[in-house]
């Protein structure tokens, strides 16, 4: 299975870009993953942009509202989507104002990172970690403790 993470703009924080950049060099090894960032406006243009970039995707967007996992429920959700046949997922990293209503409509699922409303560089960083952790959780690799 590809990763397709669809973010609103490049991170401008130096932190959450060497974070960005740390995971994906990490997601090399465990995983296909590429980063695409689109250019901001409003929202129905960045709804369109995102949809476009998740053609032919399975399209989650990261909402605060959304699904909550463990990270070993994570792992196990790519599990059952590889066993599904799913060949891409596309998951959606609002820009500041989040996302639109047309998008959170548009996509598969929605998932939360937390409860909490998390700055959209932070997101992008956790998101990866995270699927960097589950990719880890499916190898047997140590770097998941629970």
């Amino acid at each position: 299975m590809k990763w397709k993470i669809v973010t609103v703009g490049k991170p401008a924080l130096s932190w959450a870009r060497e974070a960005a950049a740390e995971y994906m060099e990490r997601l090399h090894r465990v995983a296909s993953v590429e980063l695409v960032h689109i250019r901001d406006g409003s929202e129905s243009q960045i709804t369109e942009r995102m949809l476009a970039a998740g053609e032919g995707c399975f399209c989650v967007a990261l909402d605060e509202r959304g699904v909550q996992r463990r990270s070993a429920q994570f792992a196990q959700w790519i599990k059952a989507r590889d066993l599904d046949g799913t060949k891409r997922v596309c998951l959606f990293v609002g820009g500041a104002n989040g996302h639109g209503e047309g998008l959170k409509k548009s996509v598969a699922e929605m998932w939360s990172l937390s409860s909490m409303t998390l700055q959209h560089e932070m997101a992008l960083v956790v998101a990866l970690e995270q699927i960097y952790r589950a990719h880890t959780i499916l190898r047997g690799e140590p770097y998941h403790r629970e």
